[in-house]
């Protein structure tokens, strides 16, 4: 059984082929995330929080 000879240049065609078929997909982003929602209601719930508590503040100030 005889072995081919590959020549050098055929090497670097073939592995130049290779490089571009993997490079693309080596380099490519993922996409971008997503936009985080404006109001996710736990920002509603701490504001209604330190109203209570600044009118608890106020209510206990001006009882004393």
């Amino acid at each position: 059984m005889e072995l081919k000879r590959v020549s050098y240049t055929t090497t670097i065609v073939f592995l130049a082929f290779i490089v571009a078929l993997v490079f693309p997909v080596a380099i490519a982003q993922s996409p971008e995330p997503a936009v985080a929602p404006t109001s996710d209601g736990v920002a509603i719930d701490q504001g209604i929080a330190y109203v209570l508590m600044f009118a608890a503040l106020l209510l206990t100030y001006i009882i004393h």
